[in-house]
């Protein structure tokens, strides 16, 4: 497979800061592969890039050093004590490679915002003599964008960015950049980003392959498992009510309403495309900045079983969504850059175990999700 590099659209933020201190942990020996679904035990990894392989830049708006966010995230109790310190000169030299600023999504005329990010992105490629590169946005999520009927085609939306008669949100931003130089895309948020069909059909002129959205880290992982149990038993589910508490940087942006009804549509999305009809309950993003890096959803679920009788089913997860989100991310990495060496071009549908809101395909069942991803590996990539 050669040299990959992964250049991340928020470099800087935890899911990256964490993937990347992650990988460079294994390199190093300190640190094993949980929670990698590449390294279960019987897949067929033998295509993808090995992780000492991946070579790491990006970009971000935040001009903190990458050994300071790791030193943070060690204090919260995402990383491991100490392991920032064993790491400095790593960590130092992948942050030579970010590059502070990017797209923000704020501006009418976006045509020298791609100039600069696409040329980052070719620098980077060129500096380190890598064979693919792979963009993957863990940036903040956006608002929700729709998709303007007059951008509807790769022509449209060409002369809109000349003659900046729009607004390009930020990851539809890296997402062009990524496509208008050959490289593989990843979005592991809920943003616009590829979503746009001149993207799409960007990606297809280009030839490179593409995945999202909405990484599937935590409670709606939960939902991807249990919902195919309610339609597998034939018992009627009458609602699926949620609450998430969080922290952190991702708890403040997504106190935003706005902000955070594009996470709250892939959520309420994936239960009632599994069952097969609308299911009543509300769901609920709260920032308690108390929490730090942690995260707690509480889910509680009515149904109704045979004669009629009512039952309910409660569930509290708690956890470090940094820390299930990072190895996902060095795995879509992986894999999107062996799609692109086997000739794949467009969306990857395979890759929807990763996801919310899987690209290409209505399949949300985890277990026939996994089948998909593993008969993909199988035939390697292609």
């Amino acid at each position: 497979m050669g040299r990959t590099g992964v250049w991340l659209a928020g470099a800087r933020g935890s899911v990256a800061t964490t993937a990347i201190t992650g990988a460079l942990a294994i390199r190093a020996g300190l640190a094993d592969r949980i929670g990698m679904v590449s390294d279960v035990p019987g897949f067929p990894a033998a295509d993808l890039p090995l992780l000492a392989d991946l070579v790491f830049g990006g970009h971000d708006l935040s001009g903190i050093p990458l050994g300071k966010r790791a030193e943070r995230l060690a204090q919260a109790g995402v990383i491991p004590a100490g392991l920032p310190a064993r790491l400095a000169d790593e960590l130092a030299a992948v942050d030579a490679d970010i590059v502070t600023g990017g797209a923000d999504g704020r501006t009418r005329h976006p045509a020298e915002t791609l100039r600069r990010l696409s040329a980052d992105i070719t620098a980077f490629r060129e500096r380190h003599g890598l064979d693919r590169v792979v963009v993957v946005n863990v940036a903040s999520t956006e608002p929700p964008t729709p998709a303007r009927p007059e951008h509807a085609t790769l022509d449209d939306l060409t002369r809109a960015i000349a003659h900046g008669t729009m607004v390009l949100p930020a990851s539809a931003c890296y997402a062009y950049a990524a496509f208008d130089t050959g490289c593989g895309h990843v979005d592991f948020t809920p943003s616009v980003g590829a979503r746009l069909p001149a993207l799409s059909e960007l990606a297809r002129v280009r030839a490179v392959p593409y995945a999202g959205s909405d990484g599937k880290t935590g409670e709606t992982l939960l939902k991807a498992a249990l919902a195919p149990m309610f339609a597998g038993r034939h018992l009627r589910v009458g609602s699926w009510s949620g609450t998430n508490l969080l922290g952190g940087g991702d708890g403040a942006n997504l106190a935003d309403p706005a902000t955070a009804a594009s996470k709250l549509e892939s959520k309420r999305r994936l239960v009632d495309e599994t069952l097969g009809y609308p299911v009543e309950g509300p769901l609920h993003i709260d920032y308690v900045a108390d929490l730090g890096e942690q995260k707690t959803a509480w889910d509680h679920v009515t149904f109704q079983g045979f004669l009629g009788a009512r039952m309910t089913l409660q569930f509290t997860w708690q956890g470090y969504d940094s820390a299930l989100a990072a190895p996902l991310v060095l795995d879509l990495a992986r894999f999107v850059a062996a799609a692109h060496a086997a000739g794949r071009a467009g969306p990857l549908p395979e890759l929807a175990y990763f996801f919310k809101d899987p690209i290409g395909t209505p399949v949300h069942d985890l277990a026939a999700q996994y089948d998909m991803l593993h008969a993909f590996a199988t035939r390697g990539y292609a």
